[in-house]
């Protein structure tokens, strides 16, 4: 993630994340972060919720180290780091809760409809920042949001009262960390990532440690596939491509992928677990979509 500061002054390509167009970035957060919710259902078969987000980093911040010592890049100052530590702690200890939901019996198409809800935290702390959502981007927050309630009717939500308050806490740690990056001192590009993942690292393996967890001492194949899966694709690739998302575009259409992501998890579902979908469910995915396009118009505005 690029400060507010570095963008306006001058920018740093040496360790910068790659200026991919906006609509290949949205594709890559829809597609990685919507098959996300069916790996970790897989990983959660041997690893615990919070050691195996703690996994999913980890992979990331050896590869990103690595990245960052072949350019020889500088070591930022010590207010630089801090923030990128606490602003990786917030957001990927809501990841480790979403997981965790998960593990409570939560299905993945469930928790990712359940993760759509940041689109609404996300707006109310834009605003609340003073970054008010505009007409047609609101109208299409709206819209999305009323069809992922019908896609959460298809379904129907039976998720046990602990399973709801940590899919509630989880999204609205990541939708509360994404409004205030752009008010922190944050490093430059890839150097900021590497520490948002460290002090994610930390916080989840000291949760995870705390709750009891316990690394498996013969994991099943499937779940350790699907770990390096979601380490390389949903986390490094995915994330790095939203941080990209959030410097670039208006709030409303960095966390559209929540309108997206349950209709990828849902064709996922119905492709490699044989779920079915009604026409409550087809016509969810029409109004998610419209509700994007909407988004998408006013950002064009």
């Amino acid at each position: 993630m690029i400060s507010t500061s570095r963008i306006l002054r001058r920018p740093s390509p040496q360790v910068g994340l790659p200026r991919l167009p906006v609509p290949l970035a949205l594709a890559t957060i829809y597609l990685m972060w919507g098959s996300s919710y069916l790996g970790v259902s897989f990983a959660l078969e041997s690893y615990p919720p919070f050691l195996l987000s703690a996994l999913r980093l980890f992979g990331c911040i050896v590869v990103l180290a690595g990245a960052l010592l072949l350019r020889g890049a500088a070591l930022p100052g010590q207010k630089e780091i801090v923030s990128a530590a606490f602003l990786g702690t917030l957001m990927f200890s809501g990841a480790g809760l979403i997981a965790l939901g998960q593990e409570l019996g939560v299905s993945s198409g469930l928790t990712s409809v359940a993760v759509a809800a940041v689109v609404i935290w996300a707006t109310i702390f834009a605003a609340l920042l003073g970054h008010c959502p505009g007409r047609l981007e609101l109208m299409g927050a709206l819209i999305g949001i009323a069809g992922v309630a019908l896609l959460n009717l298809e379904k129907g939500m039976q998720a046990n009262p602990v399973g709801a308050l940590v899919l509630l806490l989880g999204p609205m740690a990541w939708a509360l960390g994404s409004m205030i990056s752009n008010r922190m001192a944050l490093p430059s590009g890839m150097m900021s990532l590497f520490f948002q993942m460290l002090g994610g690292f930390c916080a989840l393996t000291l949760i995870g440690f705390l709750r009891g967890e316990q690394l498996p001492a013969n994991p099943a194949f499937p779940a350790t596939a699907a770990l390096i899966y979601l380490s390389l694709f949903p986390t490094l690739l995915g994330f790095s491509a939203y941080m990209y998302l959030v410097r670039k575009v208006r709030p409303a259409l960095a966390t559209s992928y929540g309108y997206v992501n349950p209709v990828i998890a849902v064709l996922l579902g119905i492709s490699l677990r044989a779920e079915s979908i009604t026409h409550i469910g087809l016509l969810a995915m029409a109004v998610i979509i419209s509700g994007v396009l909407l988004v998408m118009m006013g950002k064009r505005r």
